[in-house]
Parts: structure tokens; sequence; C-alpha cells
């Protein structure tokens, strides 16, 4: 039952052939290098047709193809949402103007939990990230430090700050920067992260940029 539900078939089995038949005939140092085509489309997941698929899908028991169509439904709907924080977000920062090429929304499709959102501005060798979303790992240490469970000495490169009205947290590396961890609403997270940044109030600054209410209102959270 359980192999039916998760679409699995009996009798399948892993392909373990290792070409031992061909042994010597067609290393990987022999094959042909790719020198072009056309990549793959970065096309959002259609939700309508999808809740429809989900939909035929149910009503048929074919329980593996309805969870799929969801998912997949729920995948457009995130990416939209990713679409419409980056079209919020300023052409040009702090003299620094966005490279589009690296605009990226990633969703797990379970809800929010896993979305994803960054943009990058450049210019030479300076460089700010804005990074927005509802991830355990990002939210991981600026939590710990706003709740008071993270050790605190006084030469330790991380600090509480005020950004708007919100609290965060500011660290600095030698290697990496300045990065900036403000979280909002219920689980979710705003991260500006600036490289060649000469002081802290130079990249605080450039973080006003952000308009963390309208991110939050976008993102639906409360």
């Amino acid at each position: 039952i359980v192999k039916t539900i998760f679409g699995e078939e009996e009798g399948t089995e892993t392909n373990t052939n290792t070409g031992t038949e061909n042994s010597g005939q067609g290393s990987s140092s022999s094959r042909t290098a790719n020198k072009g085509g056309g990549g793959l489309t970065n096309t959002a997941p259609d939700v309508k047709q999808n809740i429809n698929d989900a939909e035929t899908a149910y009503k048929n028991k074919e329980f593996v193809d309805a969870r799929f169509s969801i998912r997949q439904a729920l995948l457009g709907v995130e990416m939209e949402m990713g679409k419409k924080v980056l079209e919020g977000l300023p052409n040009s920062v702090d003299g620094l103007n966005k490279v589009d090429e690296e605009d990226k929304v990633t969703s797990a499709s379970i809800g929010f939990v896993g979305l994803i959102i960054e943009r990058v501005y450049r210019e030479g060798d300076k460089e700010l990230r804005i990074t927005v979303g509802n991830d355990a790992a990002l939210l991981g240490t600026a939590n710990m430090y706003l709740s008071g469970a993270y050790v605190q000495s006084t030469d330790q490169n991380m600090k509480q700050v005020k950004f708007k009205d919100y609290r965060g947290v500011l660290e600095y590396d030698e290697g990496s920067g300045y990065k900036l961890s403000v979280p909002f609403g219920q689980s979710s997270i705003m991260i500006v992260e600036g490289i060649n940044y000469a002081s802290e109030q130079e990249i605080m600054g450039a973080a006003e940029a952000f308009d963390i209410d309208k991110i939050k209102k976008e993102l639906g959270e409360q």
C-alpha cells in the first residue's frame, strides 16, 4: 500500500551496470565536449493548470500525481511571490547597479518554508547582496543571538542593532565583509551583505534603501 501511494512499483531495481562488458571503450576522458546548446527555460509552473490536474488526479484516486500537481502549483505561486519582491527592490543602491543575471528565486514548494529571494548590486570590487527568505539555516544565528542564547564577548565581531523598527544583528568578517540580518514577521529574515564597505555606518546606510515593511507585506507575513 505504501509503495502504491508513493508511486513505487514492486520489482524496481537500481541499475548497477558498471559497463564491464565495454571496459576500455568510451572512458570519461574520451567523451566529446559540448560546445553549444540553448540551456533550459526558466518558466514558473502554470498554477491554474496544475490545480486542475491535481483535482482530476484526486478524483481518479491517482494520489501521487495529485500531490505532484499541488506542489507544482504551490511552486508557481511562490515563484510569482519572489518575482514580485524582486520587482519592488531598487535597481541601484549606493551607486551600485543590480546584476540582472544574478536575480534568483528558490523555492522548496512546501508553503513558503524554503523560499529564498536574492539580488546582487555590484560596481568594480564593491558589492551589496540582499537575501530575503524563510529558511531555518538563514534564521539560526540571528535568532540565537537576539534571544540571548549566543555567548557575547568584547572582541566578538557581532552586535545587536536597530534597523528601522526591527532588531537585527550586524556582523563583520575580514574575509567576507559586513552582514546585517533582520528577522521579521513570524519566521522570515532579510540579510544585507556588503563587500568592501568602509564602515558599519556605510553598510547600515546602504541597507536603508530596502523597504522591509513592503517586503513583509508582499510575502503576506504578519
